[in-house]
């Protein structure tokens, strides 16, 4: 549909450029010449009508369009294809026949609906699946993908068939209300839970100090197993250092053991913690853990000194020391009397500089220590350039302006997690000195600056070595912004934490002297996970360098050995092994700079994932709620026919009409170009057959 609209024009001027027409028309066919009345009549019809169409464009007023598109209501079917739906379903399900039922709404709703269908594990796939086999599952991630997906479309139904049990992201229930739509569910599973034992959690810090007693603390959980006695057992390399029987009181059983161990040998300790099968278990592979505890001669120091408190030295403190491996001490300049700059491994400057202390600026002129420059609103910049060679920071005034991290994929110095990567450049900007930077070269840039949303190449966190010393500048203040925005929108501050105390291991790595290091990134990996291993060479004057190749093999305990070469990153190296088979491996590296030969080896397992076993009761009361806050309902799967009459009579289910208007120029429209063409060619033809031309 279209009609004209004036906007700024009258809509007087029709009439005006219809006598305007009318009287260059009379004027033209006024004088008596040899045509017929009727034909001049006709002839001047046709040039009024040009001639107004003409007016009309000189006048160009709008002419709007509107065009009405109907949206069928969307059906959308998410289907849970984790394998704890068929290890514990209820009696009588037929996971063939639960697909055909679902798979016929489509008929059912026929073409008046859009019905779309997906299934979900850790992740959302398009179409249904039989398989059943993910390892892991993820609802909340799940609704937070079809949302994202259908954002402003008409979304009528989502339909969600699951047993509600989920071990990733965070709780459905949340993640549902942001879908504006009847949610209906499919309780599936069965609430009664199997005859099982099982450890639900192992909670130990992964560090311990040699002669120290640490301690594990093992969930032990037992369902429908009232009577029996579980035997938990801790072994060592195959030695065992803890047994214990526990009484198992009730149908649904749960109890934290604390179990003490001593830390009697240096090194990373592999510690297997198992239950003993009993008679008629539904599973047997939950009943084992493998953790892996650091046995260290002392913890490293990490001397702060700052001018004056600030909100971000305690964030820093608290983010340092959830590694154990780390005791931070935080000093004012002004009470340096007593500290020896001598006992730490790393020594931060927080807004300040060595300058200010004549102690600070001797030990660091002197030694090899790392520090760790952050700068701020009471930083003496010119000091700070003075001191170091890695960022350069040209400011004439003293003012501060707001920065957004932007994470550089190239750095490789060391590795962040993808999720606190994105997690880091979506928080609130820090606050770092107007200016100009420049960096060194062999400099190593993980966080850059965003001003505003534009992008710039000025270093916000950087690394370097600044005359064999590792060096690392934080171009801003206020983490302790980052720290409250994660906690707020995440629920965890995990990712500033990862980022601070990822920084100070990477400073501090090279202080034990070791030429040669391997580490994985864990040293238990997940089944399907991909093995990253991690490698740095020093040479005598400790300067990191990656010229050599490194080798290394991994070999099961089946004898079976896989062979790798490590990637030049940075300067460093680093494997991605890919995803190996379920297992514990020894890894043993080999690598060689001039004449000297270098070797380092360690364990890591790769343990079965079996967080789908870990419950085997359904949760049908979160399925209720969801279904009932979104105004649905929750069904069982022999009741997946009464889905489509449900849906009609939702009153809120139906087709969107949506409206869209445009305006253009009435110049703009090519057919009336043509048609005034076509008329006055009309008029030409009949003039020239007449013989008036």
């Amino acid at each position: 549909m279209f009609s004209l609209t004036w906007g700024s024009v009258s809509g007087w001027w029709v009439p005006v450029c219809l006598i305007l027409g009318v009287l260059y028309a009379w004027l033209l066919y006024r004088q008596p010449i040899n045509l017929d009345k009727r034909f001049r009549v006709g002839l001047a019809i046709l040039r009024a009508v040009v001639v107004f169409f003409i007016a009309m464009l000189l006048v160009s007023p709008l002419i709007k369009t509107v065009k009405y598109t109907p949206q069928k209501p969307l059906v959308l079917i998410a289907q849970d294809n984790s394998s704890s739906v068929n290890t514990f379903k209820s009696p009588g399900f037929n996971a063939a026949n639960f697909l055909n039922d679902l798979s016929r709404l489509k008929q059912q709703l026929g073409d008046e609906y859009d019905v779309q269908e997906f299934n979900f594990s850790k992740n959302l796939n398009n179409g249904l699946s039989n398989k059943f086999t993910g390892k892991q599952t993820d609802i909340a991630n799940a609704l937070r993908q079809l949302n994202n997906r259908f954002v402003n479309q008409n979304i009528g139904a989502l339909i969600l068939a699951t047993d509600g049990l989920y071990n990733q992201g965070n709780d459905p229930q949340y993640e549902a209300k942001n879908i504006k739509t009847s949610i209906y569910t499919i309780a599936l599973g069965d609430t009664v839970a199997k005859r099982d034992l099982l450890i639900g959690n192992v909670s130990y810090n992964k560090t311990a100090f040699l002669g120290n007693d640490f301690e594990i603390e093992v969930l032990a959980t037992a369902y429908q197993s009232k009577g029996e006695n579980m035997r938990l057992t801790v072994t060592e390399n195959g030695k065992q250092v803890h047994t214990q029987t526990i009484a198992v009181t009730s149908g649904d059983f749960k109890k934290a053991v604390s179990i003490k161990l001593t830390a009697d040998k240096k090194g990373l300790r592999k510690y297997n913690i198992s239950i003993a099968p009993v008679k008629n278990e539904l599973s047997t592979q939950n009943n084992t853990e493998t953790i892996y505890v650091e046995v260290l001669d002392a913890r490293q120091k990490v001397l702060v000194l700052y001018q004056s408190p600030h909100p971000d030295i305690t964030v820093i403190k608290q983010a340092i020391e959830t590694n154990k491996n780390f005791e931070v001490k935080t000093v004012l300049l002004p009470d340096m009397t007593g500290t020896k700059p001598a006992d730490y491994s790393l020594i931060v400057l927080y807004q300040t500089s060595a300058a200010s202390s004549a102690a600070i600026k001797s030990f660091i002129t002197k030694s090899k220590t790392p520090v760790w420059y952050i700068i701020g609103s009471q930083s003496d910049l010119p000091s700070f350039n003075t001191e170091q060679n890695l960022v350069k920071i040209s400011s004439g005034r003293t003012e501060l302006q707001e920065v957004f991290a932007l994470p550089d994929a190239d750095f490789s110095a060391f590795t962040l997690s993808d999720s606190s990567s994105k997690k880091i450049a979506a928080l609130p900007p820090l606050l770092a000195p107007f200016g100009n930077y420049g960096t060194s070269p062999g400099t190593s840039v993980l966080l850059r600056q965003k001003i505003g949303v534009v992008p710039t190449a000025y270093p916000l966190l950087a690394f370097g070595d600044d005359g064999g010393r590792r060096t690392a500048v934080l171009a801003g203040e206020g983490v302790w912004r980052w720290q409250l925005a994660e906690y707020q929108n995440y629920g965890s501050r995990n990712a500033t934490d990862e980022l601070l105390s990822q920084t100070v291991q990477y400073l501090t790595a090279n202080a034990n002297r070791q030429r040669f290091r391997v580490y994985p990134a864990r040293n238990v990996f997940d089944e399907g996970e991909n093995v990253i291993v991690n490698a740095e060479l020093y040479n005598d004057a400790l300067e990191l360098i990656n010229t050599p190749d490194v080798k290394i093999d991994l070999k099961n305990q089946a004898g079976k050995n896989y062979s790798f070469l490590f990637s030049r990153s940075g300067q460093s190296y680093q494997l991605d092994a890919g995803a190996l088979p379920v297992g514990e491996y020894t890894y043993t590296a080999v690598t060689k700079n001039g004449t000297q030969q270098f070797k380092a080896g360690g364990p890591l397992t790769i343990k079965p994932l079996n967080l789908e076993t870990r419950q085997s009761a359904a949760n049908h009361g979160l399925l209720n709620t969801i279904a009932k806050q979104s105004g649905g309902k929750t069904l069982y799967p022999n009741q997946i026919n009464q889905l489509s009459n449900l849906i009609r009579k939702n009153d809120n289910i139906k087709t969107v009409v949506y409206e869209d208007k445009h305006y253009s120029d009435i110049i703009d429209v090519k057919w009336l170009f043509a048609l005034i063409l076509l008329l006055l060619t009309a008029e030409w033809f009949l003039r020239k057959r007449e013989g008036e031309i």
